[in-house]
């Protein structure tokens, strides 16, 4: 079985190959594979990528979005999610924290990068 990890690295290493505009979007991002069956989802629902990017990028990002579902497809994703890392670090009642440290110093880090 591929891991979660490997999906995500699959996905950066084919758009950055393949369109190298939207990699130079992506590498300010954090890229990560969401699999809501470890989720208390009750429906369940197939894995997808979730781009947590600063801000001042996601436009940019959601402008691009149908080549980056393209590209999650091909893989074997269901979809790709642009979720704004800045808004989550800002908002106080996030848990993010507590539930995932390791992901939200990631993304204080993202937030915190220079264009």
């Amino acid at each position: 079985m591929i891991t979660e990890e490997a999906l995500a690295s699959q996905f950066t290493a084919i758009v950055e190959q393949t369109h190298p505009q939207v990699w130079e979007l992506l590498r300010h991002c954090y890229i990560r594979v969401i699999n809501p069956y470890l989720t208390r989802a009750r429906i369940p629902h197939p894995p997808y990528i979730g781009i947590y990017c600063p801000d001042k990028m996601i436009a940019a990002l959601a402008s691009q979005k149908n080549v980056l579902k393209e590209v999650a497809r091909l893989i074997g994703l269901a979809d790709v999610v642009c979720l704004n890392a800045t808004y989550l670090m800002s908002d106080p009642l996030s848990k993010l924290k507590e539930n995932h440290p390791q992901l939200w110093l990631d993304l204080i880090w993202i937030s915190a990068q220079p264009e």
